[in-house]
């Protein structure tokens, strides 16, 4: 730091602000939310939503990916980036969702954090959320080194239910307070069906009458117990049960009871497996009673939504404020909150954006922002994202985090420090020091520096002088539309000094059987001379330590090396060695084919096997058409080898 200011003096003045600051940020903790604190802070979470500008969110996860292959890779098209992701949130669970409710006014960052920490706890005895889910080691090992309590997670996190997983639930609790909806009448009645509502109709007066006789009668308490069972009794009114076989019984009960409106409230009796067993009549005082008990009945019913939406109702506060959603890596954490929170992901990319459009219509992914003054950088963390504005632009950004009339402001930290403040709160209502949820804050600050660089551009300046993000939001496409990100995992911000080119699918192809332990470089000489379409310059990068992607810079070369594969070698020598000792290849459409597979294998290569085996029992024609799909091919892409 030292090297970047003009003088010693202002060196030594910057280290004494710093050493001030750390010590008072040690009092200062986003605010950590479990289930025995869940209730009272959703007004204030609320609160903090509904006058916010923007809200970020970030996800701690048990996992992400089960082999390096796995994860999303940089010639991923968006279809199969969306494929691998849907197969991580439906295997892996989320443990930690922060949220940062924020302001941004010029300069100006006010924000509220919040950590909730979850559990997919079974409380209803329903199997849902969740029977099992899988963990990843290293994700685990990461989060224990930052302190994460995992007891106080099992015991104490807060659980939930999606949207889908709530409405399955309602009929399996047995409850039969569920209000009925009756529907239009029926057209066309058979004559069974008359003499079915005919009689309910007949059976609901004649019951109705008898219980208002009875009202004047002062009988003995024996007598008036005995007439309440006869008679039924709901919740101190009278009731009768009217049992049902089908649907259609329970609305030609409905129909019948519509000339009683006034005075009766019509329930469903559900069965464990959701169906209805029969209508439950009750019978109100008069019409004001009438409203009461139905007013008791929706407050029952929201009473009970409430106590089994759990966290849902933080999803629901956002969904509903159509506030503006900053994250990171949106793909992925968005899956998340799809599959966990809303409902199961459906089958395809495209259905996907359109179910989540309609929760979260407006989505701000900050690698999309930071490719806007770095299309070659790294953005695949916001370490990475926030080195490189600090190192090449000057945009301090002051960040109050209001706590109870009290504030802290410090634009130096912000400015200048990795580090951040956060909420000052009660020991049991905050991270102790273990760092937990500080992603959020970090997606904030990150996204406020962002916003101040990008205002100062014109072109994106509305004429009513507001910097619009529009053309920057519900961008999922990531790997296909935009230039490929380096797929080398590194926390340093790393520019490539390669140049970037748009490929077509069919002009990569998949390498395996080669010899294990070779890099990229050693597999491109082995492969170099082996047939006419390796003359010309061409890319290896190695997918994990049994695959390699080969990309082509001449278009059409790969038909003809597949050809040759599929021969033997037949005309070239070194080839016909290569596949000798168990050299394979397949095109783009091969690999595409290894996600309609129900269980993927921990090596790219096993998976591929299947594949062809399939090709050669239920041939394929791949090359009747070409892929419509490009991606961006980074000539310094490389594989972090560490990581497989």
């Amino acid at each position: 730091m030292n090297k970047r200011l003009l003088c010693t003096q202002a060196a030594t003045f910057t280290k004494k602000t710093i050493n001030n600051i750390n010590s008072t940020s040690q009092k200062w903790r986003i605010k950590q939310i479990t289930k025995s604190n869940f209730n009272e802070a959703l007004e204030e979470v609320k609160t903090s939503v509904q006058n916010s500008d923007f809200v970020a969110i970030s996800l701690q996860k048990t996992g992400s990916y089960s082999s390096p292959w796995q994860k999303v890779l940089p010639f991923d098209t968006s279809e199969i980036a969306y494929l691998k992701t849907m197969r991580s949130a439906e295997k892996f669970q989320v443990f930690q969702f922060a949220l940062c409710a924020f302001t941004l006014k010029d300069s100006h960052l006010t924000a509220y954090p919040f950590n909730f920490h979850l559990f997919p706890r079974d409380e209803l005895n329903t199997g849902m959320p969740s029977y099992s889910f899988a963990c990843q080691t290293s994700y685990l090992t990461s989060m224990a080194r930052l302190g994460f309590d995992f007891n106080a997670c099992i015991y104490d996190g807060i659980s939930y239910l999606s949207k889908a997983q709530e409405a399955a639930m309602k009929p399996l609790s047995g409850n039969p307070v569920l209000r009925a909806r009756a529907v239009e009448s029926f057209r066309k009645l058979s004559v069974a069906d008359t003499v079915f509502k005919e009689r309910i109709k007949s059976r609901v007066r004649t019951w109705r009458n008898a219980c208002k006789d009875s009202k004047g009668l002062h009988a003995d308490p024996l007598v008036n117990a005995l007439r309440k069972v006869v008679l039924g009794d709901h919740q101190s009114r009278p009731s009768i049960d009217v049992d049902v076989c089908s649907e259609r019984q329970v609305q030609l009960v409905l129909e019948a009871v519509k000339e009683f409106s006034d005075e009766i409230v019509p329930l469903l009796v559900p069965t464990k497996n959701g169906s209805a067993q029969g209508v439950r009549v009750v019978l109100t005082k008069s019409n004001e009673d009438k409203n009461i008990f139905e007013k008791e009945l929706q407050d029952q019913e929201e009473e009970q939504s409430k106590r089994v939406r759990g966290f849902r109702e933080v999803i629901d506060l956002i969904s509903a404020s159509r506030k503006p959603v900053v994250v990171h890596n949106s793909l992925d954490d968005l899956t998340f909150i799809h599959s966990k929170f809303i409902s199961p992901l459906p089958p395809s990319f495209e259905e996907f954006k359109g179910s989540l459009g309609s929760f979260f219509p407006n989505v701000i992914d900050l690698g999309h922002l930071m490719k806007e003054i770095n299309p070659k950088g790294s953005r695949n963390n916001i370490a990475a994202a926030s080195s490189f504005l600090r190192s090449r632009f000057f945009s301090p950004v002051t960040i109050d985090i209001p706590l109870k009339g009290k504030s802290l402001l410090h634009e130096f930290m912000v400015a200048m420090l990795h580090s951040y403040t956060y909420t000052e709160s009660t020991e049991e209502e905050t991270d102790g020091g273990k760092g937990n949820g500080h992603n959020v804050l970090r997606l904030s600050h990150t996204f406020a520096k962002l916003y101040s660089i990008l205002k100062q551009n014109h072109r994106h300046i509305r004429s009513d002088n507001n910097f619009t993000l529009q053309k920057y939001a519900n961008i999922f496409n990531t790997c296909s539309s935009s230039p490929l990100e380096s797929a080398d995992y590194d926390e340093d911000n790393k520019i490539s000094s390669g140049s970037i080119r748009k490929l077509n699918c069919d002009d990569l192809i998949f390498i395996w059987g080669f010899r294990k332990g070779l890099s990229s470089g050693e597999l491109k000489r082995l492969l170099s001379g082996s047939h006419g379409a390796f003359s010309e310059d061409f890319d290896v990068r190695l997918v994990d330590q049994s695959c390699a992607v080969v990309a082509m810079r001449q278009p059409g070369l790969t038909e003809a090396f597949l050809d040759s594969m599929k021969s033997g070698g037949t005309g070239h020598d070194r080839l016909r060695i290569l596949i000798s000792e168990g050299l394979r290849a397949a095109n783009y459409v091969t690999y595409r084919r290894i996600f309609d597979l129900t269980k993927w294998d921990y090596n790219l290569a096993d998976c591929l096997d299947k594949v062809v085996i399939s090709y050669d029992q239920f041939p394929l024609d791949s090359h009747g058409s070409r892929s419509p799909y490009e991606i961006w091919w980074d000539d310094d892409t490389v594989l972090n080898l560490d990581e497989v």
